[in-house]
């Protein structure tokens, strides 16, 4: 099983980035895909998670209208847009797949985002 993340790196404020995380050695089409983040000395929190099919999508607070999740299950690949970035936004970006009702959780390696003039 793979998830592997990639798009990250420095970008001035105000400015975008697309992530994508492309999974292998799984069922992707099962699995709900989310993308976390991680900033220094914080705790990993949830950004934005869409499910199996691509129809259920949900954000956190402070990226909504910033923020577009989106995947292809024929590729087996999830992105996520970020327009407007901020500061605020800086942190390592995760991608994890998983189902309901099962412990089972995978987790990308991460990549950086540095917002920052």
């Amino acid at each position: 099983v793979q998830l592997v993340e990639s798009g990250g790196g420095l970008v001035q404020p105000g400015g975008s980035l697309r992530l994508s995380c492309a999974a292998s050695g799984f069922t992707f089409s099962s699995y709900a895909m989310s993308w976390y983040r991680q900033a220094p000395g914080k705790e990993r929190e949830l950004v934005a998670s869409v499910s199996s099919t691509g129809y259920r999508k949900n954000y956190t607070e402070s990226v909504k209208g910033r923020f577009t999740i989106s995947r292809d299950n024929a590729k087996k690949t999830v992105s996520l847009q970020m327009n407007s970035l901020k500061p605020e936004d800086t942190a390592v970006y995760y991608c994890k797949g998983s189902r309901d009702y099962s412990p089972t959780v995978y987790w990308g390696q991460g990549t950086q985002v540095t917002v920052s003039s």
